[in-house]
């Protein structure tokens, strides 16, 4: 594979960096999508479980402000094209399957979808943070993403426990 100079002098600083600038895109991706799946839903917990992460969510992007004054950069986003596409098969699962009993079974595995990729992103950024040192990075990487598995494990309770059900009633 070729590489070019500029690209080779990269080191883990820069990815870091550009990791951060990724997730931060979607955290705000997300901010604005999740309204959406809230009033889509029709099941009230997945509803509240919308609402709820909503509210986690900006949390998370002011931990991703505090990260980038760790590193002495200004918070940025960066066009995230796995979060794009995990958006977009939400947005059509929501105008296919509006009114069937289905929906909120699409919708959560949507949000899952969305949450399995964070775990991955803050995993990865908590211990890129490790190697490089940065402590206080670590911690709040780190509680992002005991959060994200925590709604993970809500969201699969919620799944089992009404919304697939419901729909294989149907």
């Amino acid at each position: 594979m070729p590489t070019t100079k500029a690209a080779s002098n990269k080191g883990l600083n820069e990815l870091f960096h550009d990791t951060l600038k990724d997730i931060y895109f979607a955290e705000k991706k997300i901010l604005a999508t999740l309204p959406k799946m809230a009033k889509a839903a029709q099941d009230d917990a997945l509803r509240a479980a919308f609402e709820k992460h909503r509210d986690q969510t900006e949390e998370h992007v002011a931990r991703l402000e505090e990260v980038f004054e760790v590193i002495d950069k200004k918070p940025a986003g960066k066009t995230c094209q796995a979060i794009m596409g995990i958006t977009e098969e939400g947005a059509e699962i929501m105008d296919e399957y509006k009114g069937s009993p289905s929906l909120d079974a699409g919708l959560l595995a949507a949000a899952q979808a969305v949450e399995h990729y964070e775990i991955s992103r803050y995993g990865t950024l908590r211990t890129w943070a490790q190697e490089l040192g940065l402590t206080e990075a670590v911690t709040l990487l780190d509680k992002t993403l005991n959060e994200e598995k925590e709604t993970d494990v809500a969201l699969t309770k919620l799944a089992e426990s009404a919304v697939n059900v419901a729909a294989e009633a149907a």
